[in-house]
């Protein structure tokens, strides 16, 4: 039988790892016993396990040999989730004939002995403490608590460091571990490690760096309630937004904030249609928190746009090559430092203390179903309906508030169709979320339409944000010395804005033709 592995990995900076050897918050039962532990990871040339998301590794733990086999990674804002299968072995090598579940089997698939070849190999010191009533849950709780230092290391002599806190349940509600994080956090700072080691084993052999992810698919069944779907929802977003936090630190790849900034509009969008079903408290929280962090990284992303999508084509248009130290060179410059701040200031953002807390308490209420702290109302008992009973609903109005602000779409201000975009955002998330629930045909037109106007809009908000960007531009770069004429870059932002506003007004037609296409789309829930 497989045991399920739940924990939650805390990352930290080595020269504090003695700071929580000795809190508090570690005095657990028995002394904390150091172990060395080397664990060497087996796959076949091809790696078909790593595809099969199958982890297969060999520990040595002082005179004996422990053969692990754990199942795919199961995400959920930083909690790992996962079947695992362990015996002791006669050796160094892995024994599959050890192997006799039939589950365990089935997740290997027809690979032989001979194939395994040893890819990565992992040297852990690591302190083991075993805490009852971890973080005030009671004595039923039981939570193990390792700290490891060390490293992991391919055959080639690539090396990563290992300094992180490892937090697994052993019995009692997860919730603990948020809660126990928590208590940690405020020791010494700590960030959630989204990877486990053999990920990022995996990632040192391939010599791949951290990319930028987008959400998975989301999977609701008529059997779901209402409030199972608004846990399923909220973790698909939560671990939509750690997995890309990685990639926006970086910031080599502009997608990185821009998958973390959508990973926090559906965080947003999810909150709202929940509204009714949560205490307002705890609401307004998590909204101010994730509306505070989306902000921290919205002018990266503007700028993102604005170099990519506005200005490149218009240095396309008009030859760059020509236009060398002129208005459009002097704009790019200055609009390339103001980036570099933006990064900056989304760094700093996603590595507070803020973040990190959001992210636990996030967590923690998702584990807890903290929503439940709430008298009995007509709209708390609606978390036990049909999540179909909810979901027709919600879609239903989030169309009908579109079309209406879309009324008379052709005599609409600029202003009014910022409004109507943002409805059509929140209804696509929406759609989104529940459309497993769905027939899939039907699903798919709606988006097409819906999609195809939002996009055009996009491209109208786009070109506003870049009048709002030179007033920004204007801002930082007042009293500097630009290295250029001064105002040089004015002129080429007014190139820029001019250019795209002739656009915006040859695709009227084509935008007018598409909202008549979604007002008069057909919805396809009941």
């Amino acid at each position: 039988m497989a045991s399920q592995e739940i924990e939650l990995k805390l990352r930290v900076d080595p020269q504090h790892l003695p700071r929580f050897r000795n809190s508090p918050a570690f005095a657990g039962s028995g002394r904390s016993a150091a172990k060395n532990l080397e664990s060497t990871y087996y796959d076949t040339d091809d790696f078909r396990l790593r595809d099969r998301e199958v982890t297969l590794r060999v520990r040595k733990q002082g005179r004996e040999h422990v053969q692990t086999i754990k199942a795919g990674n199961e995400h959920s804002g930083g909690v790992f989730s996962r079947g695992e299968w362990e015996c002791k072995i006669a050796g160094a090598e892995p024994d599959l004939s050890a192997v006799t579940d039939e589950e365990a089997l089935r997740l290997l698939g027809p690979i032989t002995q001979a194939e395994l070849k040893p890819v990565f190999t992992s040297h852990i010191k690591r302190h083991v403490r075993v805490l009852n009533g971890a973080a005030g849950h009671g004595p039923d709780t039981i939570i193990e608590a390792a700290i490891d230092q060390g490293e992991i290391r391919t055959a080639g002599g690539e090396v990563v460091p290992v300094a992180e806190l490892e937090l697994e349940l052993k019995a009692g509600d997860p919730q603990a571990l948020f809660d126990l994080a928590l208590e940690l956090s405020g020791i010494a700072p700590v960030r959630i490690e989204t990877r486990s080691k053999s990920e990022r084993g995996y990632a040192l052999v391939a010599g791949q760096t951290e990319s930028a992810v987008k959400a998975e698919k989301l999977t609701l069944t008529p059997e779901h309630t209402a409030e199972q779907a608004l846990a399923s929802i909220m973790r698909n977003c939560l671990t939509h937004v750690v997995l890309n936090e990685a990639s926006a630190i970086k910031g080599e790849d502009p997608e990185g904030v821009h998958q973390m900034r959508v990973a926090l509009r559906r965080l947003r969008s999810a909150l709202a249609l929940f509204r009714k079903l949560v205490p307002p408290a705890q609401y307004d929280w998590l909204a101010g928190e994730v509306k505070w962090l989306a902000s921290e990284l919205g002018n990266a992303r503007d700028l993102d746009v604005f170099l990519a999508d506005l200005l490149a084509p218009v240095e396309g248009a008009l030859d760059r090559d020509r236009e060398a130290g002129g208005p459009l060179t002097a704009l790019r410059e200055a609009a390339l430092a103001s980036r570099e701040r933006a990064y900056g200031r989304a760094r700093d953002a996603i590595l507070s203390d803020r973040y990190t807390t959001l992210l636990l308490k996030l967590g923690a209420w998702l584990e807890s179903r903290s929503w439940r702290q709430q008298p009995l109302s007509e709209e708390a008992a609606k978390l036990f309906d049909p999540v179909t009973d909810l979901a027709d609903g919600l879609l239903a109005k989030r169309h009908k508030q579109a079309r209406r602000r879309g009324a008379h779409f052709a005599k609409l201000r600029s202003e009014q169709r910022h409004e109507l975009r943002i409805s059509l955002k929140k209804l696509r998330y929406a759609v989104e979320f529940f459309r497993s629930l769905y027939g899939d045909k039907a699903t798919v037109k709606y988006l097409r339409r819906l999609s195809a106007l939002q996009d055009d809009l996009g491209h109208l908000n786009d070109v506003a944000t870049a009048e709002t960007l030179m007033g920004r531009l204007a801002d930082e770069r007042m009293g500097e010395n630009a290295g250029d004429k001064p105002g040089l870059w004015r002129i080429g932002g007014g190139m820029v804005i001019g250019w795209h506003a002739r656009g915006v007004t040859q695709i009227e037609p084509q935008l007018v033709q598409d909202w008549e296409n979604f007002a008069d789309a057909t919805p396809f829930w009941s």
